[in-house]
């Protein structure tokens, strides 16, 4: 017989206790003054509420033992600089066993929501032998440049939270103040008693000469989810874990052809999807032999303006900073056909053709047109007046076939 695993009797005191505690908490919801307050006249009453349900939550949690925990995201840099991405979440497990098994055990999507961002939060970043300090903003996320020279190449990066960066309540509370600031609303300010806690990742340093670069969306294109749009988002986050998940045929082939012919250069990953997804995602792509690179998310939460943020704006957003970030890689390009991929890449060819080298485009079979765009007829996938190398093809093979011929790859 195996093991047999008890779980603790919880006491007589510990259950009205936690029933006070839940019955306060709903109080204080019930009670929200969701009116703006001093500097506050620039975000959306959306922006407003979750800040303020996000306090009453996260004030609960730490009553229940959580603690900030560092989240390091893979981030890229260049000559002089690094983009240094990350989060800080309250959660329980922090010891090295912990997290190790966190980081190797398949789990369902929707844990990756059962999360409460920490704002206002001083991070200590430990890049190259020097330690910076960043703050996360009002979703609890790092996304600042950082001036630090690095050789080209892959770099360790740590972002430390805890008795050794606190948060200092004075310059949150002016930092509040300010219309332009993205800290104020919700802050949850960390204990003196906290535990220090460490999350890690890689950075990838683009050197200075001209290189290619691969940029590539997920969602039917290294992934298939033949789900309706509305839908996918849902059941890709919530529920699938990415051991479930099944990889486009000979996407990976392809994107391991392009590492064998240009090693050393950077391969990004741009997607609609929400940050909470990332270390799922990540594994996703380990697991089905997809190069690592970073992944270029969002955040799904309320913005300063609504209450959700537009998808679109984000790739063509991101397309532009790649573009200015790293003007000595010329980009090759990879979605598909189900929504705003050819119209967005288009868009970046015709704006500035110098950037990229080629676009490849998955063609959706009818049945997955008709769940992702509401109708079973293909779109138009290439411009007819493309000024660089714009292939179509309905999986990864066809793909790198037709980007050989074009002369884009060498030993399809």
């Amino acid at each position: 017989m195996g093991p047999v695993i008890t779980r603790g009797t919880t006491t007589g005191g510990a259950r009205p206790r936690r029933r006070e505690e839940a019955l306060r908490d709903l109080g204080q919801l019930r009670e929200l003054d969701l009116a703006a307050r001093p500097g506050e006249h620039g975000l959306h009453r959306a922006a407003r509420v979750e800040d303020a349900v996000k306090g009453v939550v996260g004030s609960g949690l730490r009553r229940r033992g959580y603690h900030a925990r560092a989240v390091a995201y893979p981030c890229y840099g260049g000559p002089g600089w690094v983009r240094v991405l990350g989060r800080v979440l309250l959660g329980r497990e922090d010891d090295a066993a912990e997290a190790e098994r966190d980081a190797v055990r398949s789990v369902r999507g929707w844990r990756n929501f059962l999360t409460v961002p920490v704002a206002g939060a001083d991070v200590t970043v430990h890049l190259a032998g020097r330690r910076l300090r960043l703050r996360t903003d009002r979703g609890g996320y790092l996304d600042e440049v950082v001036e630090v020279d690095l050789p080209p190449g892959v770099h360790p990066i740590t972002l430390t939270v805890g008795p050794g960066a606190e948060v200092d309540a004075g310059a949150l509370q002016a930092a509040a103040e300010r219309v332009d600031d993205d800290t104020e609303g919700g802050a949850e300010l960390v204990p003196e008693a906290a535990r220090e806690h460490r999350g890690t990742a890689r950075v990838v340093v683009v050197g200075p000469q001209p290189q290619l670069g691969l940029l590539s969306d997920i969602d039917d294109t290294v992934v298939v989810t033949r789900l309706p749009r509305p839908l996918l988002a849902a059941y890709n986050s919530f529920v699938l874990n990415e051991r479930a998940r099944v990889p486009v045929n000979g996407m990976a082939e392809m994107y391991q052809q392009f590492v064998a012919e240009n090693p050393g250069s950077p391969v990004l990953y741009l997607s609609t999807g929400a940050w909470n997804v990332a270390p799922t995602l990540t594994r996703f792509l380990r697991h089905n032999g997809y190069p690592e690179g970073p992944l270029l998310l969002t955040d799904w939460g309320p913005t300063n303006t609504g209450w959700f943020r537009d998808g679109s704006a984000h790739k063509r957003g991101t397309l532009a900073r790649l573009a200015r970030e790293l003007p000595q890689v010329t980009w090759l390009l990879v979605g598909d056909d189900g929504q705003h991929d050819p119209t967005l890449y288009a868009e970046f060819v015709a704006a500035a053709p110098e950037r990229v080298a080629g676009v490849a485009i998955r063609r959706l079979t009818p049945a997955e047109q008709l769940l992702a765009g509401g109708h079973p007829l293909t779109a138009a996938a290439a411009p007819r007046d493309s000024r660089v190398p714009w292939v179509t093809g309905d999986n990864g093979f066809e793909l790198m076939h037709r980007w050989h011929r074009a002369g884009l790859l060498h030993d399809a």
